[in-house]
């Protein structure tokens, strides 16, 4: 009887993730935005994989004879390059999409920076507490004193313009969101019985940290990462508008839209272009996280 009893319960918990998984998709298709931020993501995704296969010129290449060509919609346009040209005769639709690989590089090394740094310090605060919490978030309140563009403005003028300083930049203005969700977390959970037990176990403060409390922090956790990504994508571009991202001929949106501005007038697609791209990865992402929230988050599901 107690071998059978034993084999249910073996049984319900293989089933756990499966119906885990089934759960949140039910929640999380009921969002429409969210589903269409989904699918957004995964076309710039697939087109970032795939930008040399995709690409039909390389998109650095200058052609003498074909300067600032309209697109295919436009009168003079041709097929040969379906959204026209630069002033330098660079094909567009060929930078715009290793423009997509350049953008999503960013944003995922914003957020892998961003993330360690602010899960390294709200663990730290939000167990230890105390002084060292008191130190950390002193810290964090300076940073978040600033407004973040100007902060990464400031850090990217004393490092020198380039697409790494750039992310380093973004990376240490999103630190403080992390941090904050974590030691936020972290401060609730510390209190709980699984974590008096496993003192009282004698487990190690870094075990009790990293392998029981952190895995209860990874819902918000996650949502911010998604969020972070449309950050890091928005503010590089910033950057790059600005002369202190990505430096031509990086085929980069930010520094496609600055290239493209003594010509808003007379050739206007130079601008529209890489700005929709812009608009619309980020607004992937911005809607793919709110609906992580919502689906994650047992208090908005009821």
């Amino acid at each position: 009887m107690s071998e059978t009893i034993a084999l249910d319960l073996i049984d319900e918990n293989e089933h756990v993730p499966d119906s885990f998984i089934k759960e949140f998709w039910n929640h999380f298709k009921q969002n429409k935005g969210a589903v269409a931020g989904l699918a957004l993501i995964i076309v710039f995704v697939l087109i970032a994989l795939a930008a040399p296969l995709l690409a039909p010129y390389n998109p650095t290449f200058l052609q003498d004879n074909a300067l600032r060509l309209p697109p295919i919609w436009a009168e003079g346009g041709t097929w040969s390059y379906p959204l026209g040209t630069d002033d330098v005769g660079r094909d567009i639709l060929s930078r715009l999409i290793h423009g997509a690989r350049i953008s999503m590089g960013i944003g995922f090394a914003v957020v892998i920076l961003s993330l360690t740094s602010g899960l390294f310090l709200g663990l730290f605060a939000g167990y230890y507490g105390g002084k060292v919490d008191r130190l950390i978030m002193r810290f964090i309140d300076i940073v978040m004193a600033f407004p973040s563009i100007l902060l990464a403005i400031t850090v990217v003028s004393v490092m020198g313009p380039g697409i790494s300083n750039a992310i380093i930049a973004v990376a240490i203005v999103a630190i403080p969101n992390f941090t904050r969700i974590v030691r936020a977390s972290v401060m609730a959970e510390r209190k709980k019985q699984y974590v008096m037990a496993s003192k009282t176990f004698g487990a190690s403060n870094f075990r009790i940290m990293v392998f029981e409390i952190l895995p209860n922090c990874l819902a918000p956790l996650i949502v911010q990462a998604t969020l972070g990504f449309s950050d890091g994508i928005l503010n590089a571009a910033a950057l790059g508008f600005l002369g202190l991202g990505a430096q031509p001929p990086t085929p980069e949106w930010g520094t496609m839209l600055a290239d493209a501005r003594p010509f808003i007038e007379s050739s206007p697609w130079m601008v529209t272009l890489p700005g929709l791209c812009i608009l619309f990865s980020v607004l992937g992402f911005n809607l793919f996280g709110d609906g992580l929230r919502d689906a994650l988050d047992p208090r908005l599901k009821k």
